[in-house]
């Protein structure tokens, strides 16, 4: 059975840096495509990055684009997101995904596994 577990999120104000990390149990790691997802109080969960399985190509939101960097260590199975240059509109609970997104669309639908998330606070 696949595990997804989040870890590294915590307080932070804004303009400073996280990183986020996401260990993957009970599969092959480098055998699918790997993401961030976050989702706001009151608001839908949204892509942040995303990671194929070789890590020769990443995929951003626009939101998240020359602050943030997606990498993988595959073998430790496990997914990073750096986070820099932190803002307050960063606050969210942060998921790590599993799935299948070769045109980098960072489309919840083509991720099957997700984590439990951990909680990014930035404030003002």
């Amino acid at each position: 059975q696949m595990l997804l577990v989040e870890s590294g999120g915590g307080s932070v104000q804004a303009g400073g840096s996280l990183r986020l990390s996401c260990a993957v149990y009970g599969t092959t790691y480098t055998t699918d495509y790997m993401a961030w997802f976050r989702q706001a109080p009151g608001k839908e969960r949204e892509g942040v990055a995303s990671i194929d399985p070789r890590g020769d190509g990443t995929y951003y939101a626009d939101a998240v684009k020359g602050r943030f960097t997606i990498s993988q260590d595959n073998s430790k199975s496990t997914l990073y997101l750096q986070m820099n240059s932190l803002k307050p509109e960063d606050t969210a609970m942060y998921y790590c995904a599993r799935g299948w997104d070769p045109a980098g669309s960072l489309s919840q639908s083509a991720f099957r596994y997700w984590g439990q998330g951990t909680q990014v606070t930035v404030s003002s």
